[in-house]
């Protein structure tokens, strides 16, 4: 890597460390994705005596003009010659990387592959994967990337969730938003917001496999506002586990975050002001619920029955004694529903009725991704169970503007 003077993002440099065979990479748009692709080629050339590259691109015309220059310009030290007219680059060692378009699958039969990219992979057809190149490296025992931004939940979808589930040890997935990109001025992210669907700006920029049309919590249902004069906060906390938070993430840890929703509420419905989460260790759990408690003064807080609840009691009472401030803490339970009823229960009604009002700040975009998406169980909700625990912490008698035989029942189950 010295000798070729190429610098990673640290997301980049994440994959590309990574030993897992086949990697699967959702990411926005500028991210860098393209540039990773083409150093992978490189490095994946450079290592084999045998075999060869191929970078795959939904057309071939995609390939060139994707892969082609980037190739040229971080390569040129080990490149022996190029052929632009079969788009092949020849290294020093004799290896060939070669792009390829999967509209024209005929051409990468019958050939063993050392390393392959697929880059958007949902605009390409599953069957180049199954039927060819999967096979193709094989005898070499190649590996793979799949890289692109999502298009719904196809193929692609599903292939990142097989690869994040963890029950495969030679899959493993990363997803990654265009804000993970340091080069790229946030600012411009945040300016191309305004000007498209949120639908839109969620698969393009933060990367969401979102179905269109499919989600039990609808975008116009989604309110902003400001804090009430009047109400009271609650905080309710779900937690994740601790084992793995100081230990370097392995492709079967638990992903989970814990959340902790700040919300206020008043006759009139529920003004979230925040939702905290994080992969924290132990103490750093105790310390983020504890400063929510000192800056929100809440009348109630919840956290989430279960062993770690039992765990985080502990740091969290010794900082209320060292400091003086104690508070009850009331335990949150399931209640005998499945979550997807709990938080049905919770929130569809209330968001449908304009009864749930957003702060604006950092934490939308996670919580809003979660939310379209529920309940999809390969989907994280960690945010959207805490904010739905409120409902356990809040007793307010509120004023609807409908008859309650008017209203339209959206989920025969959860009764809203």
């Amino acid at each position: 890597m010295t000798d070729l003077n190429v610098q990673l993002l640290p997301w980049q440099q994440e994959v590309y460390s990574d030993p897992t065979r086949f990697k699967v990479v959702a990411a926005g748009r500028r991210t860098g994705k393209s540039r990773l692709a083409a150093w992978m080629l490189i490095i994946n050339a450079l290592q084999t005596d045998k075999g060869q590259v191929f970078y795959v691109a939904p057309t071939q015309g995609q390939a060139r003009d994707i892969m082609w220059q980037t190739l040229l310009e971080l390569g040129h030290p080990v490149i022996a010659g190029s052929h632009i007219n079969n788009l092949q680059i020849k290294l020093v060692n004799g290896a060939m990387i070669s792009l390829k378009g999967a509209d024209r699958p005929e051409t990468m039969r019958g050939v063993s592959l050392k390393f392959l990219v697929m880059d958007e992979y949902a605009d390409m057809k599953p069957d180049v994967w199954e039927q060819i190149l999967r096979p193709a490296l094989a005898d070499q025992k190649g590996s793979a990337m799949f890289i692109g931004t999502p298009m719904g939940r196809n193929h692609f979808y599903e292939l990142y969730k097989y690869a994040e589930l963890g029950s495969d040890e030679t899959y493993r997935g990363w997803h990654f938003t265009s804000y993970d990109n340091p080069l790229l001025d946030s600012s411009e992210i945040d300016m191309a917001k305004k000007s498209m669907s949120s639908y839109a700006f969620r698969q393009e920029f933060m990367a969401s496999f979102e179905a269109r049309g499919s989600e039990m919590f609808k975008e116009g249902w989604v309110q902003f506002g400001e804090e009430p004069e009047v109400g009271d906060y609650y905080i309710a906390v779900d937690l994740a586990g601790f084992e793995e938070v100081n230990k370097k993430r392995t492709k079967n840890s638990k992903l989970d975050e814990t959340a902790i929703a700040i919300v206020k509420v008043s006759p009139d419905g529920w003004y979230v002001d925040n939702i905290i989460y994080g992969r924290w260790s132990l103490d750093e759990t105790a310390a983020k619920i504890f400063q929510a408690v000192r800056d929100y003064r809440p009348v109630s807080v919840g956290i989430e029955r279960g062993i770690a609840k039992q765990a985080v009691m502990s740091p969290l009472t010794d900082l209320q004694k060292r400091y003086g401030t104690f508070f009850r803490v009331e335990e949150l339970t399931h209640g005998n529903k499945k979550k997807t009823d709990r938080v049905m229960w919770a929130l569809q009604g209330r968001f449908e009725n304009g009864y749930i009002a957003l702060n604006k700040g950092e934490w939308n975009n996670r919580f809003l991704d979660q939310l379209f998406q529920f309940p999809d169980p390969l989907t994280h909700d960690d945010l959207v169970d805490a904010l739905a625990y409120i409902d356990q912490l809040a007793q307010v008698a509120y004023h609807y503007d409908y008859e309650i035989d008017d209203h339209e029942i959206l989920d025969v189950v959860a009764g809203y």
